[in-house]
């Protein structure tokens, strides 16, 4: 066998699929939901996967409001962050981001939540950004990407 015939094929921006994909996160755990998402968006599930573009695809995730959370960490765990200025540091937990949610100030589909969870699953550069950018959340069962024709994935199978 001649492994100098084998070539490793890199996928070109021209040559990117990328699709649209519909999660239900009902009854699911968080963590766990969220770590099928962030392999998605990478594109990791993918065999064309190449670790320096965006070849993922578009995430909408729906029923984002039943997503659950093992033990009591809706309300004991903390996230925090710091303003920049002297005694600055603010502390939230993930009960607050759910209802900072349901705010009418917050842009539709960018539920803090998920984007928070997600966020520090992806790549710290401007390409993890733009990765998180094709992520959708809603709250309720209804999305406006009907027009895209999304495939639906079944997390619960995986189970």
């Amino acid at each position: 066998m001649d492994t100098l015939s084998y070539k490793t094929l890199s996928a070109t921006p021209e040559s990117i699929q990328k699709n649209w994909v519909v999660i239900d996160a009902e009854g699911l755990v968080l963590g766990r939901v969220c770590s099928e998402i962030a392999k998605i968006l990478r594109g990791k599930n993918k065999p064309s996967f190449t670790p320096n573009l965006d070849c993922g695809d578009n995430v909408i995730v729906i029923n984002a409001d039943k997503v659950v959370l093992n033990g009591d960490k809706m309300s004991k765990r903390e996230y925090l962050r710091y303003t920049g200025y002297p005694g600055g540091q603010r502390s939230y937990t993930p009960g607050d981001l759910m209802e900072k949610s349901f705010k009418k100030t917050i842009k539709p589909g960018r539920h803090p939540l998920f984007i928070k969870v997600v966020k520090g699953m992806l790549p710290k550069t401007k390409l993890g950004a733009a990765q998180l950018n094709n992520l959708y959340v809603y709250n309720g069962a209804e999305h406006p990407f009907e027009a895209m024709n999304p495939t639906v994935i079944d997390l619960k199978i995986k189970k």
